[in-house]
């Protein structure tokens, strides 16, 4: 079959059966091209949960799905790649955030959506990567533990100066490829492209942005700006994206190694499997585990109001 054979495929299944595909910023085209819905994992969360899709399919990454599942525990959740996992969200482990949590009874512990749901269960609030400034200005403490990512947490620090971060070594092994060179070269090549990064990428290479923000802010300031020009310092597929819906436009990836084979783990044919009812794996979690991982998640929405 081709590529649109199987799209039609897709699309004809998923109205019969009433079922909500979302896809990640991060995924292929293709993916695109079939999904509802198209975003950051959080947002892509909270379309599921206002669908009236008795199914839901994410093509992303496992604890993408699990947020979904969080915000929707009626619905029947489906992760389109078993193998798509996140390496950020298993870097923390459970234990060390156990002794810290003892250790630094002062400090409350905000985490990264980009974390496990039984992490969730130990932290008093969560963010994304647009809120997290936001959340934690408005956060009921100054003192702060920040997992997992150090890059972010680093930024985010920055941004509210009069409140104290203690990190953990962690971080997106995609982002953190981008270096202090690339950048160079980048400039060098192309000194009248704006610069446009993800804060999970090093602090030299944040402090040296025209713009910082998330997937979704990047591609809504590429598409929306007068300049026509832009370097991007984010997973490449969104480099592709933009080139697409700005043709008129130059768009320069940052770096050719900023890839996330987690997200490419899931192809068309793997969404073609799942709406069959043949492929892809269900997400299951306990009442417990949902209602714990929820916490941190309400604490967000609520201060994010």
């Amino acid at each position: 079959m081709t590529i649109a054979e199987v799209q039609e495929k897709i699309i004809k299944l998923k109205k019969e059966k009433n079922i909500c595909i979302l896809a990640h910023a991060y995924q292929r085209h293709e993916i695109w091209e079939i999904a509802d819905y198209i975003g950051d994992s959080f947002g892509l969360s909270e379309k599921a949960a206002e669908t009236d899709a008795e199914t839901v399919i994410m093509c992303g990454v496992r604890f993408m799905a699990e947020t979904v599942k969080i915000l929707s525990p009626h619905k029947t959740v489906y992760l389109a790649n078993s193998t798509a996992g996140c390496p950020m969200a298993d870097q923390m482990d459970i234990d060390l955030l156990k002794q810290m949590k003892e250790m630094m009874p002062d400090y409350k512990v905000a985490a990264y959506i980009n974390t496990t749901a039984e992490l969730k269960t130990l932290c008093d609030v969560c963010v994304t990567s647009s809120s997290a400034v936001k959340i934690l200005s408005r956060f009921d403490s100054d003192k702060i533990i920040f997992v997992p990512d150090c890059n972010l947490g680093d930024w985010i620090s920055k941004q509210i100066p009069d409140k104290e971060f203690k990190l953990v070594r962690g971080g997106c092994p995609t982002h953190v490829r981008i270096s202090e060179n690339d950048v160079t070269r980048a400039r060098k090549a192309y000194p009248d492209a704006k610069l446009l990064v993800h804060p999970e990428c090093q602090p030299a290479v944040t402090a040296a942005a025209d713009f910082v923000g998330s997937t979704t802010q990047i591609v809504k300031y590429a598409e929306e700006s007068d300049e026509k020009s832009f370097i991007i310092g984010t997973e490449n597929s969104i480099v592709e994206h933009l080139q697409f819906s700005c043709p008129d436009k130059k768009i320069i990836p940052l770096s050719k190694d900023c890839v996330c084979h987690n997200m490419l783990a899931t192809t068309l044919n793997d969404v073609y499997r799942c709406v069959q009812g043949t492929g892809g794996e269900e997400i299951i979690m306990s009442d417990e585990l949902i209602r714990s991982s929820r916490v941190c998640i309400d604490e967000m929405l609520r201060l994010g109001k």
